[in-house]
């Protein structure tokens, strides 16, 4: 084996001249048999060659170390539970993301891990997937940041990445067959995005296939997605390994470009690729580019020596802190921070048993956990205390334990209510039946807060819930998440004010699920999910909609607050080739620290394609002292003025004016400014024989040449059915009847005026327009 990596452990051209070496050494057995996992969490090692084998290991918040690597749901190593990907989004702290990735490398190293599954960057097409805390956002962007920042982070030290779920796996109900029907301007303004720049900007050592079906064909069989798009054009180096069990036939996946299929041992699998490839089914160089790719990363990882320890007070530190700024203070009558209370109704039994991470592949054996009673007990000071249950760990409903939290509340100066969406109802492997939590937690919640107005909610749960039957009658909500093994302690730190909330929505929290993006066409039927709500997910479906939220995506209170001012452009004119640097002031204007995101939206005032109003294109989060002023730059370059065009198979930026939008949210728009862009790029003419009048005339290369076809065409029209400015002559608008129709056709009803057939003159036409 030393002979091996250190043959393989040079850098260049010298690495890549050794791997071939190997692989021309290896038998056709040993390759087949390297492309299929040895066992539930390591690669087919090749003694004879010193092939080490490579340990995988679920994250993503986490890492679950099963030390039988034979065992999948067997007891994991003790690991930091760090909070969940919606809390670590919510944070909007990039620099934060990447810490808590470098320790979970540091942590994953320790364990004797070589790549770590995660981050998860799946879309929150709907709140009610069961798996959204795995997931960062409803937006692209922001869940592309915070994968780059993770991603960075773990490999950093040396172990690797997974980036799942790829792709469009938004959803848990029929999850291993569910085909996702997506248009291709949704697939790559919003569903690919993320996995884009994570790919191109931190570089994963491993994507991993997403278990469902897109338009039609497996994940793990997928040519275009994992070979056109993530290998060639993305420039993706690294190996795709399946979902555990996501690959169906093992020789079309290694067709598709799946590389690596996981858990082993699978001797069938291998059997039936050595058999094609004696067969000439499968072309051998195909075996070998994916003995290539794994090969690059086994050797990749053996540089990096495992095992020793990993701190883990400063990890469990470090969980606080990041709690702390993913916690969102949704609401807050003036109650919070608490100040000095004689007397606090602790209710929920989320406050003694914690709900701080889900349940599945990311459950993680924590080093500690934190009491979110006992932590508030060490803040408390002299105020005393009392704890009620409030609700059963079961659906059941039962009354005592409602009246006894009354009572409680009655005899309190404020009452605290942790209500957690219990596993039951969010977890991997099935979907929510509703957005709601439960019906005792509701009827909890209202008939404390009726006796008590000095009511506080603290949430826990992975993705929005619907309150109207309850906020209105609450002081203040806090959104704590899936919060880690430290998020209790971070949980006081936000009420007793020793931590200032500054996290902000990743996701919008609508009024009811009926009024969700999805919600007619989720879960699909007939093994089918159509995405018919295209583009217009989260809060760029409700900008179109013009429809009010509960709260909006960006939102988060703080105990202080802030004024932007001095929006200026470094240019109020550009090109499709130039960036733009936008820079903003921002003033604590209130009595305590804080820390605010400046949020960068874009709008297109005009485009050929239909566009959401909005998008979100750049952000910062910015800490300011009382009094303070602190100028926030960003920068934005091609890709957020453009658009995805179906036709030119490209991202196009048109001309036009653009508004930039600084928000404290997507509904709190502070300050706007107008660019206006050039385009520069020369796209070709998508103009042929079924275009229609205006599409002719809105054609930068057709109208030139179709002009004075164009008005010899609404001199004939004029003669045929009267002046134009008389449409109630035929009871219609002539000149807007013959704009929708097909110029080809328009020429056949006026053939008899024509010099010559009209598809010779439309054939014609199009020669010119596309320069032939």
């Amino acid at each position: 084996m030393v002979d091996a990596l250190s043959s393989v452990t040079t850098t260049g051209e010298q690495s890549v001249n050794a791997i071939d070496t190997i692989i021309r050494q290896m038998t056709l057995e040993e390759k087949a048999a390297l492309c299929t996992g040895e066992s539930m969490w390591t690669t087919t090692p090749v003694e004879r060659l010193g092939v080490p084998r490579l340990t995988l290991s679920d994250g993503p918040h986490g890492v679950r170390r099963v030390p039988d690597a034979s065992a999948i749901n067997a007891p994991s190593l003790p690991a930091t539970c760090f909070p969940t990907a919606s809390c670590m989004a919510a944070t909007w702290d990039v620099d934060l993301i990447q810490a808590v990735g470098q320790a979970l490398g540091e942590e994953a190293a320790a364990l004797g891990v070589d790549v770590l599954l995660g981050p998860g960057v799946n879309m929150k097409r709907t709140p009610l997937c069961g798996r959204n805390f795995e997931y960062y956002s409803e937006d692209p962007w922001l869940a592309g940041t915070m994968a780059v920042a993770f991603i960075t982070g773990v490999q950093s030290t040396g172990v690797g990445t997974s980036l799942k779920h790829f792709a469009a796996n938004n959803q848990e109900h029929q999850r291993f067959s569910i085909n996702a029907m997506v248009d291709e301007r949704a697939l790559r303004e919003i569903y690919l995005p993320a996995f884009e720049m994570a790919v191109t900007q931190a570089r994963p050592w491993t994507v991993m296939c997403a278990y469902n079906k897109l338009n039609g064909t497996y994940c793990s069989e997928h040519h275009e997605l994992l070979v056109d798009i993530l290998k060639h054009e993305w420039g993706f180096e690294g190996l795709v390994v399946s979902d555990w069990g996501a690959v169906h036939d093992r020789v079309k996946a290694l067709q598709g470009g799946l590389d690596l299929e996981m858990p082993g041992p699978q001797p069938h699998r291998t059997q039936a690729v050595i058999e094609a490839v004696r067969a000439g089914a499968l072309d051998e160089a195909v075996l070998d580019e994916a003995t290539r790719r794994i090969l690059a990363i086994v050797f990749k990882a053996a540089q990096f020596p495992k095992g020793g320890a990993f701190d883990a007070a400063a990890h469990h530190a470090l969980a606080r802190r990041v709690a702390g700024e993913g916690m969102v203070l949704l609401k807050n009558a003036g109650v919070l921070p608490l100040q000095h209370p004689g007397r606090i109704a602790i209710i929920g039994r989320a406050a003694k048993e914690p709900h701080f991470q889900g349940g599945g592949s990311s459950h993680i054996n924590p080093t500690q956990v934190d009491i979110p009673l006992e932590e508030l007990k060490k803040m408390a000071g002299d105020a005393r205390l009392i704890y009620c249950e409030g609700y059963p760990a079961t659906p059941a409903f039962e009354q005592a334990l409602i009246d006894e939290a009354v009572r409680a509340a009655q005899a309190a100066d404020v009452a605290l209510i942790f209500a957690a969406l219990p596993g039951f109802k969010e977890s991997e492997g099935y979907d929510r039946p509703d957005l709601d939590l439960t019906p005792h937690q509701v009827a909890l919640i209202k008939a404390v807060s009726a006796v008590q107005p000095r009511t506080v909610v603290i949430l826990n749960n992975g993705s929005a819930v619907t309150m109207s039957d309850w906020i209105d009658g609450v002081a203040a909500v806090l959104e704590a998440w899936m919060m880690g093994q430290a998020g209790g302690g971070a949980i006081a730190d936000v009420l007793f004010g020793v931590v200032n909330p500054s996290g902000k929505l990743a996701e919008t929290f609508p009024l009811k699920l009926a009024d969700t993006p999805a919600h007619i066409n989720f879960p699909g039927e007939i093994g089918a999910v159509r995405y018919g709500e295209g583009l217009f997910i989260g809060y760029r479906y409700y900008d179109a909609k013009e429809m009010p939220v509960l709260f909006p995506f960006g939102h988060g209170l703080s105990y202080t607050t802030f004024a932007y001012s001095n929006l200026r452009l470094s240019a109020s004119e550009i090109t499709d080739r130039d960036s733009l640097t936008v820079s903003v002031d921002v003033t604590n204007t209130g009595p305590v620290a804080g820390k605010e995101v400046v949020q960068v939206y874009v709008h297109d005032r005009q485009s050929s394609l239909k566009r959401p109003y909005k998008e979100l294109k750049g952000f910062a989060k910015v800490a300011l002292q009382p009094g303070e002023t602190k100028t926030v730059t960003i920068r934005l370059e091609f890709r957020a003025f453009a658009f995805y065009h179906p036709g030119y198979k490209q991202w196009v930026a048109e001309d036009g004016a653009f508004d930039i939008l600084i928000g404290a949210s997507a509904a709190d728009i502070r300050l706007t400014q107008t660019v206006t862009l050039r385009a520069t790029r020369d796209l070709p003419c998508l103009l042929n024989r079924e275009s229609t009048v205006r599409d002719w005339l809105n054609d930068r290369r057709g109208r030139p040449v179709f002009e004075p076809v164009f008005q010899s065409m609404r001199a004939r029209m004029a003669a045929t059915f009267g002046a134009n400015d008389d449409p109630e002559h035929i009871g219609m608008d002539m000149m807007d009847f013959m704009m929708e129709m097909p110029l080809l056709s328009l020429l056949h009803f006026q053939q008899k005026d024509l010099p010559r057939p009209a598809d010779e003159l439309v054939d014609d036409l199009l020669r010119q327009a596309h320069g032939r």
